[in-house]
């Protein structure tokens, strides 16, 4: 009996090694990121830029020649546009997040004969934790005519599309994370709140690796997710796991999970400040009229292709057939053979995996800060909670409807109210449906 005890007890010693070894490390490369100077204006450092751009079009071709007049703190430029309808322009490296407005004022004598603009020829801009921003006017709508004689209505940039995207982008974001919450719970029952606090570990990790130490983006992100999964399943190794087999009931473990959330949290804090992170800037792509960053169109379609190859690990392998078994009915699934703890630590890996996927493309999309995930954990919970509590394919489903709705929300409310909006969907729909939007009946995970 001693010797299967000292077992048992050399992975959780293995275990919290790794983890200890991990923190010293993050602990001193936060000194690192606290010397580590700011680089200077213009030297090529690309989080230190801050720009405004936009594109003016009518009946979708671009319009040369318009002029512009943007101010705000240290800028006063004139600016027109080029034969596209683009214009462009670089603000102080000075700018602060959420405080420094600049005002863009369209000069309504340059706009082709006839044209009216819609709405005041004015529009603020301020810098939502990233460093660039866009705006758009948009004209009065006419009949337009083709080289082909064809009419159709005029267009400006879409803001509808720009919002969709975004939703979409976000929906992708936050279904990997919600599906890593959604397989926890369809296989232990564990509410787990520091699920959250992994999004922020793969955030600022990524952030660390690429920004203090130097490393390509890719590889920064991929020794993140490395370090998220080794902290998932670090979790159910020390905490979760010994827990369960002195039979702790459930609520016990939420609150649990609720204190460990707050200490990594503000561990996090400790190491990395309360400043928000800027992981990167790219270039940005018009597509379908609407100017969008290249990084989030590419996390897109990286997100849609995780999503597809965890649905088919799903549904073909034989480990992912056993992990809905064990989601299903974990008693009658240990009955058939299956070893249950056996998938329940596969599952935390997988988890950590897209949990850790799901923070890079956070700190890409919001950028990288101590309290990101806990700031997006009430998306998550809502997504898993408006597809079906313990499904997978519920939880993308909802992730993807609550995307949307934040987005698409800001098109008729204020900005700040958009979470507000989407939990007041979800409280409507539950009282339609309380199993969700799949229900239990079609779940696949």
């Amino acid at each position: 009996m001693n010797q299967s005890m000292s077992r048992n007890q050399r992975p959780a010693r293995k275990w919290l090694g790794i983890l200890a070894l991990m923190f010293a490390f993050l602990l001193g490369g936060s000194q690192l990121a606290a010397s580590a100077a700011t680089p200077a204006p213009g030297g090529g450092d690309i989080s230190t830029t801050f720009i405004i751009s936009g594109k003016i079009v009518d009946c979708g071709v671009g319009i040369a020649g318009i002029k512009l007049h943007v101010t705000g703190p240290g800028t006063d430029a004139q600016l027109v546009t080029d034969k596209k309808g683009f214009w462009t322009i670089q603000v102080p490296t000075t700018t602060q997040y959420l405080k420094d407005k600049f005002t863009v004022s369209l000069d309504k004598t340059s706009l082709p004969k006839g044209r009216l603009l819609k709405g005041n020829a004015e529009r603020t801009v301020v810098f939502n934790m990233v460093n660039s921003a866009s705006t758009s006017f948009k004209f009065v709508p006419i009949t337009c005519t083709n080289a082909g004689g064809q009419t159709k209505p005029s267009e400006s940039e879409n803001s509808f599309l720009l919002a969709l995207f975004n939703g979409i982008n976000l929906g992708l974001v936050l279904a990997m994370a919600a599906i890593g919450l959604s397989l926890i719970y369809g296989t232990t029952g564990l509410s787990n709140f520091a699920h959250g606090e992994m999004v922020s570990v793969g955030a600022l990790s990524t952030w660390f690796f690429n920004k203090v130490l130097g490393m390509d983006l890719i590889f920064a992100a991929l020794i993140a997710i490395a370090i998220v999964t080794v902290f998932g399943y670090g979790q159910d190794a020390l905490i979760w796991r010994p827990l369960r087999k002195k039979r702790i009931g459930l609520t016990q473990m939420m609150i649990v999970s609720i204190g460990l959330s707050m200490v990594v949290r503000y561990f996090l804090q400790l190491l990395f400040g309360g400043d928000t992170k800027v992981l990167t800037q790219g270039a940005t792509w018009s597509i379908a009229g609407i100017s969008m960053p290249a990084l989030n169109v590419i996390c897109a379609g990286l997100s849609v292709l995780v999503l597809v190859g965890y649905t088919l690990f799903l549904t073909k392998t034989r480990i992912g057939k056993a992990t809905r078994a064990v989601s299903d009915n974990s008693a009658l699934a240990a009955s058939t053979g299956i070893d249950v703890e056996r998938i329940i630590r596969i599952v935390w890996i997988i988890a950590a995996v897209l949990t850790g996927i799901s923070g890079v493309f956070f700190g890409l999309y919001q950028q990288a800060s101590w309290d990101t995930g806990f700031f997006n954990l009430l998306l998550i919970f809502a997504a898993v909670t408006l597809g079906g509590l313990g499904t997978s394919a519920g939880a993308a489903v909802g992730a993807m409807i609550i995307g949307l709705l934040v987005e698409l929300s800001t098109l008729f409310i204020p900005a700040d109210l958009k979470i507000a909006a989407a939990l007041v969907v979800l409280i409507l729909v539950l009282l339609v449906k309380p199993d969700g939007v799949l229900g239990k009946k079609q779940r696949i995970g």
